[in-house]
């Protein structure tokens, strides 16, 4: 049991971390399954799944150990994750979060609202592959519908964060940048070959942020684990032909961070300056 602000119950349906769990909140009519797709087809004996949803599936890419996630919404949740589990089902996945309600108070409209809510999100934190093929299609509901069901994604957000996916929470967001440029915490680097850059630590490691450039070569000595990390950010797009970073991007430590941007070895702890 988890409390900040509101307690979060996490029961382990066998009594195994790595099984089934289920998750709820007090004074919120959702409820949700964390479901390793190993068992997916031992949920006949949750009735409750037979309703309606949304969902996440969540997989890795093999190639850089990036997040891969599909975002669906079905009006019978079980059975459409049975499908996707099937032999000509989806292939990436191996874990899914499932969001429903308490009372069966979601409708198809609810979940279609959802859906494309969470996607947006999802594509706008950019911390995932998204799977989906299309942008799903956004539902209308009235005012008062809107309100109840932007108050059901707040915690879905939240829960998909407890449960280990911060797939729709943002690197930084804009008002933590203001923040931490007012507390002098954005740090800076200025050096050879055009790199000018912006960065901040945070509990997750260190982001260089958006708008930030890099070197627009490596010197002769540059590590080969940084070459290829630079290859790769310009062949996905975080980084364009200007050597501009589109996106915030989070890197394990200061110094890999520091490397990128001078396209050589670097401290990070002694690159990276307040102003």
């Amino acid at each position: 049991m988890i409390t900040f602000g509101k307690t979060i119950s996490l029961f382990l349906i066998e009594g195994d971390p790595n099984k089934r769990w289920v998750c709820e909140l007090s004074n919120w009519n959702g409820k949700a399954y964390k479901i390793p797709r190993i068992d997916i087809k031992r949920c006949d004996d949750r009735k409750d799944l037979n309703a309606c949803g949304v969902y996440f599936l969540f997989g890795n890419n093999d190639s850089d150990g990036k997040g891969i996630v599909y975002i669906g919404e079905a009006e019978d949740v079980l059975a459409r994750l049975k499908q996707h589990d099937a032999p000509n089902g989806k292939d990436f996945w191996n874990e899914c979060i499932v969001f429903i309600s308490k009372d069966n108070r979601l409708n198809k409209a609810h979940i279609k609202y959802l859906e494309h809510r969470c996607y947006m999100l999802a594509k706008e934190a950019n911390r995932y592959i998204i799977e989906n093929s299309t942008v799903p299609a956004d539902a209308s509901i009235t005012e008062a519908e809107q309100a109840e069901m932007d108050e059901f994604l707040y915690y879905i957000r939240m829960i998909n964060n407890v449960l280990g996916h911060k797939v729709l929470e943002p690197i930084v967001s804009d008002a933590e940048t203001v923040e931490a440029e007012k507390s002098n915490e954005v740090l800076y680097i200025s050096a050879a070959r055009g790199a000018n850059a912006r960065g901040m630590r945070t509990s997750e490691g260190f982001v260089v942020l958006k708008g930030s450039h890099i070197a627009d070569s490596v010197t002769k000595a540059c590590p080969q684990n940084i070459c290829r990390l630079r290859d790769r950010l310009t062949q996905d797009g975080t980084v364009d032909v200007n050597w501009t970073f589109t996106d915030n991007k989070i890197f394990s430590s200061p110094s890999t961070a520091a490397s990128i941007v001078m396209g050589r070895s670097a401290n990070g702890l002694t690159e990276w300056r307040n102003k």
